[in-house]
């Protein structure tokens, strides 16, 4: 064994011992000796350390926090006024200073100043003990820890029994438990009765990002605050100040990019721009090499591309932004999130002079605003959605991410749903009355089932929607006579074979909508229901005696529901003869005919007389409605519009058919003579001292 190896030291050569005054020196090694002696390991002092500017740049007070005004201004308050509370829950999105607001707390309720008499105050001296030591994160009395490694309940009994103790340093015992929606039901069960009444040197602070994760129990013993996402233009100016600190200068456009990948969050975007300074990323090209994204200015390319239908233009871009290592499902959802831009910009045009936004995305954002509806704005944004899922399950991601492209352009040469229903009401045959239709005239002219004059589905206009796509002024019908007939689809919206089965919204009112009207020989004025009748009746003391029989099941509408239900579903009417009705009803063992003579009863005593009968009867209610929509329905499929559409459009398809001139049941107004049979017309008299008229008079 050589010397240097020996672990028992060597007197000196000459003077003193192990306790004399010199210094004692180590022999040199042995040349002849294999193992030499490794230099040894020095580390650099502590500041020479680097640390990632997350961490360097953590704010160490309350002034240094940014985007979150609200909360700085109520914990000043609080601590000016003595009121500071003894649990606090922070919640908010990643990075946005939920840990830090945390330990920025506890400094505030221990800090003693800079002569170690201070108190409790909203602005930490930052060299006292206490300071000191929170910030190295070695203070005894300020516990952290993490609730998504330490979920149990033994681990929150550890807290509890920390808190029976005074402080052993500091003023308060805080105790930052992070991350605490991780923690289990039972240990939020143990953690109840300490957070409600803690000991008084005792201050619990939670944070956490999944707030509806914590049960309301914790929730309303804590004071809340929302950490909100800090503004892109301040965390563009945050991040260029501490590039400028760093000695880096990035450009405003390589600043933006990385305040709006940030998405709101500082510790994020910090570390973003740590990346893009130890690479020399300097501009705004080589932050989107570095993000993967493509160039902004390209996507403005291929979005023009696009609604301009070029498919070649745009799979060239495609091809360049494949080249340069983007991603091309990252690329479409770039061109959604600037679909989004336009959108907002059109519908807010303020936006075009704020300082949210860069000046190349005001300027040609702007530009595409202005020559852009909002209907291919909104389409382009629900095929680029499908198509980003489409992607994400795409054996080839750049395959289907070029179909998609491919879709886009095909869908922007596509007729506007206006345009084509002009074109279509303008080329149809004369022969075939231009549009119109009939009641008699043609193979779905079958009126509707009920009394003469009653609405049927060829009283009814096929509406298209009211804005185009910047094609110039709309077509309008030179007829306006008629009941409108409405083809419409997936409850009560306009159908639109242009978006392929999606909903385009009704014109607005007071727009002229295209329509294909109905002759005037059949228009026919909407009437009101004879069953509202019984409604208006069923709001007094003494309701009106029935008339027919759909006013007697309208009187057991909003009384009875469920005899209601019965009456149109399961019952058909054999004779109605006031004061007789003879019904059969569906299911025997319901008894409707005691419930019915009940309710007649109790509205009508003594007045009605409800009998059962084996006859086949009427239909119900709801059957003689379903009659009438299958009717319509019939008519508006022979509608000759109606078939060009279906012809030029395979995939699309006829939803409900509306007449508003229904009733509730789905059935035209009744014709009602007189309330019993063979009763006489109400006669009007004259007064006693009228003269009297001659038979000449009356002739």
């Amino acid at each position: 064994m050589t010397e240097i190896e020996n672990d028992i030291p060597l007197p000196p050569e000459s003077g003193g011992g192990f306790f004399g005054d010199a210094p004692v020196q180590s022999p040199a090694p042995s040349l002849e000796s294999d193992d030499l002696a490794e230099p040894e390991k020095v580390l650099p002092p502590k500041d020479d350390v680097y640390r990632v500017l997350a961490r360097k740049y953590r704010p160490r007070s309350f002034e240094d926090l940014i985007g979150q005004d609200t909360l700085v201004r109520i914990l000043r308050r609080a601590f000016s006024l003595q009121r500071v509370a003894h649990a606090f829950m922070l919640t908010g999105v990643r990075g946005v200073g939920k840990t830090t607001t945390a330990r920025i707390i506890a400094r505030a309720l221990n800090c003693v100043g800079v002569d170690g008499k201070g108190g409790p105050t909203a602005d930490p001296c930052g060299v006292c003990p206490n300071c000191t030591a929170i910030l190295a994160d070695r203070h005894p009395d300020v516990l952290e820890m993490d609730a998504a490694s330490r979920t149990g309940v033994d681990d929150v009994r550890e807290i509890i029994e920390a808190t029976r103790f005074r402080p052993m340093q500091g003023r308060m015992k805080v105790f930052i438990i992070d991350e605490v929606h991780m923690l289990s039901r039972n240990a939020f069960n143990a953690l109840l009765k300490t957070l409600e009444e803690p000991p008084a040197q005792v201050t619990f602070i939670f944070a956490t990002t999944e707030l509806r994760k914590v049960p309301v129990t914790v929730l309303s013993r804590c004071q809340r605050f929302d950490l909100r996402r800090v503004p892109q233009v301040q965390l563009q100016e945050h991040f260029d100040r501490i590039a400028r600190k760093e000695g880096a200068v990035l450009s405003t456009d390589a600043l933006a990019l990385i305040a709006r990948a940030a998405d709101g969050s500082v510790r994020d975007g910090l570390s973003l721009l740590d990346q893009a300074i130890a690479q020399g990323a300097a501009d705004s090209q080589s932050v989107s090499d570095m993000l993967g994204l493509a160039d902004r200015g390209l996507v403005f390319d291929l979005l023009e591309a696009l609604m301009a239908g070029r498919v070649a233009d745009a799979l060239a871009l495609t091809d360049q932004a494949y080249a340069r290592g983007a991603d091309l499902g990252v690329l479409l959802t770039d061109v959604l999130d600037l679909v989004h831009l336009v959108s907002r910009l059109k519908a807010v045009p303020a936006l075009r002079e704020t300082r949210e936004l860069p000046e190349a995305e005001r300027v040609r954002g702007g530009a595409l605003a202005d020559r852009l509806s909002v209907s291919v704005l909104g389409r382009t944004w629900q095929m680029l959605l499908k198509g980003i899922g489409e992607v994400e399950q795409a054996p080839d991601r750049r395959q289907a991410a070029e179909m998609i492209l491919i879709r886009l352009c095909h869908a922007a040469l596509l007729p506007t749903p206006d345009r084509l229903i002009r074109q279509l009401t303008e080329s149809a045959p004369e022969g075939g009355g231009s549009g119109r239709v009939g009641s008699g005239g043609s193979a779905g002219g079958a009126s509707s089932h009920g009394a003469p004059g009653g609405p049927s589905a060829s009283t009814q206009r096929v509406d298209a929607p009211s804005q185009g796509y910047d094609q110039g002024p709309r077509a309008q019908s030179s007829s306006s006579t008629g009941a409108p007939l409405k083809l419409v689809a997936n409850g009560g919206q306009v159908i639109d074979p242009h978006y392929a089965g999606q909903r385009v919204p009704e014109p607005a009112p007071t727009q002229r909508p295209v329509a294909v009207e109905a002759s005037a020989s059949e228009a026919v004025p909407s009437e009101p229901s004879q069953a509202s009748h019984s409604d208006a009746a069923s709001e007094d003391a003494a309701p009106l005696p029935p008339r027919t029989w759909r006013e007697m099941v309208a009187l057991a509408r909003g009384r009875e529901p469920l005899l209601h239900g019965m009456l149109r579903n399961a019952v058909h009417v054999v004779r109605f003869a006031p004061p007789v009705v003879e019904i059969r009803s569906d299911d025997p063992k319901a008894r409707v005919e005691r419930s019915l003579q009940a309710l007649l009863d109790h509205l009508f005593p003594k007045a009605w007389r409800v009998s059962t009968s084996t006859e086949e009867g009427e239909p119900t209610l709801d059957e003689q409605g379903a009659e009438i929509v299958a009717l319509n329905q019939a008519e508006v499929e022979s509608h000759p519009l109606v078939q060009a559409i279906l012809m030029a459009f395979p995939g699309a398809k006829i939803g409900e058919v509306q007449d508003h001139g229904l009733d509730d049941y789905g059935l035209p107004p009744e014709e009602v003579t007189s309330l019993v049979d063979n009763e006489p017309p109400d006669l009007e008299f004259a007064p006693l001292d009228a003269d009297l008229l001659d038979e000449d008079d009356i002739y």
